[in-house]
């Protein structure tokens, strides 16, 4: 067995029974018996059977989030322990996926990555998970992923040398560029040996040779969303309900195949870091608005491609075993080829007008002549007219009769006999129709095969009942299924003769594949232009529905007048919208207002904004620029958590933590509320800690508070900026109560507001005793704190020094305006530094 010793394996391994109750399924003792993080927990489920895939057709874009990824990792023991290697297959898409990075001893980029991947299943070494010893990352994983099966495999199987080997049979040839960057990653390779011949040994089949799509895949070209981020921010999943479309992907998933579907996915969790590309996007999105004619046709054609990438990864696999469904499963898959390359001509004719270098470079990549040559290999053998159709039974006859005539003699006979038997059976059921003079009809199904149907009402049958003939009798209102014996006697011999059309034509089909196999990588980059030109066209559909802007790439994050996408859906009507201006001079943004007041929607706008321009899609806004951003950080309270203080405490200390061992200057920071879960003096306190050390990084941060104090540090640093959520305060018509209306609108300065919470509990039926009593304890111990720090001139003097220092800095960066303009926006700075100043004498300083 390739799982080694016997007290290590799988006991049913011949049948591929991959089920197990307690531990990790069914490996008794190689791993998790009991490991403080699963006592007893079930880590497993049963495995859905992965043989025999059919693709799914483009409408059936929910088929895509169904996990059919497998990921080996593997890390390195003692000095190299924190080196990650991984790799991950999916089942449904013939590319193999390397990486290997130094990780820290939080994990958080193997449980971000793993998390974007969203696993069926994961393997590790069975002495990573050694019981009483298993390894902090094993247990990180486990904690993280509870419903995701586990499988241990010995240790000598994560071979670098294998691994090696692997790649250099599997890899087609366009991609064995590869081999530079992972010949010494050997804990990738590693885990591509096991992961390789894990798929094999499940899938009871091997990869074709050199027909792997494989890539290294490295965590620095694209920005970095930890897995609580996109959590917090809803990027693919709402958090009330796992089934909500109210996020950002389903904001932008107007997609017409499975695998664009993936792709927006993995893009959101990974946007791009390089302004070129993102721009080489937006220039496309550009074209796609602009004209019409170009858009309407590229959708339509992209509308009928089946899923690509799972017709390759069946074509790729050879079975091991040649059974009547693998027969079936590759004469399907040969029919959606010739389906998919047919479309190749009319996808070229829809993208002959483009003027943009990416869909233009899309146009001349389906030039490639071995498209061509595919088809005519397949149209040698195939008729012209079997096509993908929807319906079992027209499927099937497409089948049987997909092989041209004269091929084969022994295979025409094979199909004159299945057409007789299935006139025959059209002729019985007309006999038995007159012989009891009744309306019926032949019917068929993939699990009945051929049967009986009719409408009928019960009152019009003799005795109320059928002749005594038929069996097997279903009864649906008015409408009965049944069959008879020699029905069932006729539907076996049309079986029979099935499997020897199949059989034979399976023959042909793998002599047709052979000859293919050496042309199919074009097929590749026919995936990767179809699903990406599907996630454009997605992006330019959201763009019509709503007035999204184009963004800009500067060193400033500037958004005018910009509302938040998915609250947008939810509303049916665009939310209220607010300005936001950040730079490396006022990196800093303190927000204070009432609960309530709009700052927890305002701070996840920018950042959704932030990545919506990142993967190449316009922003809602009327005006935007950004700083690209290399990670994003979220630490937004969840309040309504049913934790304790103590753990929802510990919760926050955990994420600021995580923030300040991983953030850099090129970090997008969003904190909403910091120090809720401990007292008051501890929490101003940490959060004042917190807020200095964030500010000597150059990045951009936005703090949400309730904690007021916090808003003086800009007495002290000049790159912080106060800004408020305001309210107005309407009388009722009762006249004695006071009511808080919102304007979500944000204004600059700190909340003038004074005891809000306290008007909140107005509103909720507390007791208007206990209302009293805390105003009173409120005013008191308000009286008693109250030492505020005050401005002195000078400090005054430094900070409008400052600002005009940064303004003229980035107007010598950025500013495209005419000499005139220029001189005109300088006076404004001058007048601007001048009231900024607190004595009037003080004007004879820099201009």
């Amino acid at each position: 067995s390739y799982f080694g010793d016997k007290s290590s394996c799988v006991e049913n391994a011949s049948t591929l029974n991959f089920t197990s109750s307690s531990s990790v399924r069914g490996l008794n003792s190689t791993c998790i018996g009991k490991t403080p993080l699963s006592s007893s927990r079930s880590v497993c489920r049963s495995r859905t059977p992965l043989m025999g895939y059919s693709v799914t057709s483009s409408s059936a874009v929910s088929a895509h989030s169904v996990a059919s990824v497998i990921v080996a990792v593997v890390e390195g023991r003692g000095l190299a322990r924190g080196e990650v290697g991984m790799a991950s297959i999916d089942l449904k898409n013939p590319e193999v996926i390397l990486s290997q990075f130094a990780d820290n001893t939080t994990y958080a980029k193997v449980i971000t990555k793993l998390k974007i991947l969203r696993p069926l299943e994961i393997i590790m070494s069975n002495t990573a998970c050694d019981v009483g010893n298993a390894t902090k990352l094993f247990s990180l994983i486990t904690e993280h992923f509870k419903n995701v099966t586990f499988t241990t495999v010995q240790r000598k199987y994560f071979n670098e040398t294998k691994g090696l080997e692997y790649m250099e049979q599997l890899c087609a040839s366009e991609f064995s560029t590869v081999f530079m960057e992972v010949q010494s990653k050997y804990y990738c390779l590693a885990a591509a040996a096991a992961l390789l011949k894990y798929v094999e040994f499940i899938q009871n089949s091997v990869y074709a040779p050199k027909s792997l799509k494989v890539r290294f895949q490295g965590s620095e070209k694209t920005a970095m969303i930890d897995s609580s981020s996109a959590q917090n921010l809803e990027l693919v999943i709402n958090n009330r309900d796992s089934r909500n479309g109210h996020t950002l992907f389903g904001v932008l998933n107007y997609t017409k195949t499975p695998g664009g579907s993936r792709r927006l996915r993995s893009n959101i969790l990974e946007p791009l870091v390089d302004a070129e590309t993102i721009n080489t996007r937006l220039d496309c999105v550009q074209e796609l608005l602009q004209d019409e004619e170009l858009f309407f046709g590229l959708q339509a054609v992209i509308s009928k491609f089946l899923d690509t990438e799972q017709l390759l990864s069946v074509l790729v696999q050879i079975p091991k075993q040649d059974t009547v469904k693998a027969a079936e499963s590759k004469i399907t898959n040969l029919i959606y080829l010739k389906h998919t390359l047919e479309l190749v001509e009319p996808l070229k004719a829809a993208l002959r007008s483009c003027n943009t270098p990416l869909l233009k470079a899309y146009y001349s990549s389906l030039e490639d002549t071995r498209f061509g040559i595919i088809l005519e290999k397949i149209t040698t053998v195939i008729n012209d007219d079997t096509r993908y159709t929807k319906g079992c039974l027209s499927m099937r006859t497409q089948k049987c009769y997909a092989v041209k005539p004269n091929i084969n003699e022994f295979l025409d006979i094979a199909r004159r006999t299945y057409t007789e038997i299935v006139d025959d059976i059209a002729g019985m059921i007309t006999q038995l129709a007159e012989k009891y003079n009744l309306p019926m009809k032949t019917s068929f199904s993939s699990t009945r095969g051929f049967f009986i149907q009719m409408n009928v009402d019960c009152s019009t049958l003799p005795n109320g009942q059928l002749p005594s003939e038929f069996t097997k009798i279903t009864k649906m209102k008015n409408t009965y299924s049944f069959t008879s014996a020699d029905l069932i006697k006729m539907n076996e011999r049309c079986q029979e003769s099935l499997r020897e059309i199949y059989h034979m034509t399976y023959l042909i089909v793998c002599k047709l594949l052979n000859e293919i196999y050496e042309h199919i990588h074009c097929l590749y980059k026919l995936s990767d232009i179809v699903s990406m030109l599907d996630m454009l066209l997605s992006f330019a559909h959201a763009c019509t529905l709503s007035d999204y802007v184009r963004p800009e790439f500067t060193d400033t994050l500037a958004i005018k007048q910009g509302w938040h996408p998915i609250l947008e859906k939810i509303a049916m009507e665009k939310p209220v919208s607010n300005n936001t201006y950040l730079t490396e001079g006022n990196n800093f943004v303190i927000i204070t207002g009432p609960n309530m007041s709009g700052k927890s929607t305002y701070l996840k706008q920018i950042a959704l904004c932030q990545i919506m321009a990142q993967i190449g899609s316009y922003v809602p806004a009327e005006y935007c620029s950004f700083r690209i951003a290399e990670q994003i950080f979220t630490r937004i309270g969840m309040d309504d958590d049913i934790e304790t203080n103590a753990s929802t405490f510990m919760k926050e200390m955990k994420e600021i933590t995580y923030i300040m061992q991983n953030a850099n200057d090129k970090s997008l920071i969003i904190i909403d509320e910091l120090g809720r879960g401990t007292s008051a003096e501890e929490g101003i306190g940490i959060c004042y800690a917190a807020c200095e050390y964030l500010l000597n990084l150059k990045a951009f941060t936005l703090f949400a508070t309730h904690f007021l104090e916090l808003c003086h540090i800009d007495a002290l640093y000049p790159n912080v900026e106060n800004y408020h959520f305001e309210v107005q305060h309407v009388r009722s018509s009762a006249g004695n109560k006071e009511k808080i209306a919102y304007t979500y609108m944000l204004s600059k300065g700190y909340t003038e507001e004074k005891n809000y919470g306290l008007k909140a509990a107005e509103v909720s039926s507390l007791p208007s005793a206990v209302i009293l009593d805390a105003k009173e304890i409120t005013n008191h111990i308000a009286k008693q704190i109250l030492h505020r720090q005050k401005s002195t001139p000078e400090m005054m003097k430094q900070r409008a020094v400052y600002h005009l220092a940064m303004r003229l800095v980035q107007t010598a960066r950025n500013s495209r305006l005419d000499p005139d303009s220029l001189r005109i926006y300088l006076k404004g700075l001058k007048k601007k530094y001048e009231a900024s100043c607190p004595a009037p004498r003080q004007n004879d300083e820099q201009q």
